[in-house]
């Protein structure tokens, strides 16, 4: 497919013949001024515009629908934007796993030492006998 310098030309050359459809108008009006007007002039003048005015539609809709193919994400030449846009999703879904598993560990660890503390305050100071009472 075409590149951005194509691209960029094609534009510039529809530029050109939006200038000579233009010009094709003048000339048909001025002609149509004239006291003595041809006809067949205007005729002619008139027929070249709206060829010239069919081939910049018929142009113009090609870069409108190139322009709607880039904007909605779809895969097209040149672009990264679609693979820039998965990488940066990426990205932040690697952040987020990664705020979840530093969350966790920091219950475990308050988990863990609130363990620690509750067993050894359990344990008894005194001497156990059979029947589980201090001596």
């Amino acid at each position: 497919m075409a590149g951005p310098m194509e691209r960029i030309t094609v534009l510039d050359d529809i530029e050109k013949e939006i200038i000579t459809c233009l010009q094709c108008a003048a000339q048909a009006l001025l002609e149509l001024g004239k006291e003595k007007s041809s006809q067949k002039q205007a005729e002619s003048n008139t027929s070249q515009f709206l060829r010239t005015l069919s081939q910049v539609e018929s142009k113009l809709s090609d870069q409108i629908n190139y322009l709607t193919q880039v904007s909605t994400g779809q895969p097209h030449e040149g672009s990264g934007y679609a693979s820039q846009k998965v990488l940066q999703m990426a990205w932040h879904r690697l952040e987020h796993v990664r705020s979840w598993v530093n969350e966790l560990d920091r219950l475990k660890a308050s988990h863990l030492a609130a363990s620690s503390r509750s067993v050894t305050s359990n344990v008894p100071n005194g001497n156990m006998t059979n029947s589980g009472t201090s001596t």
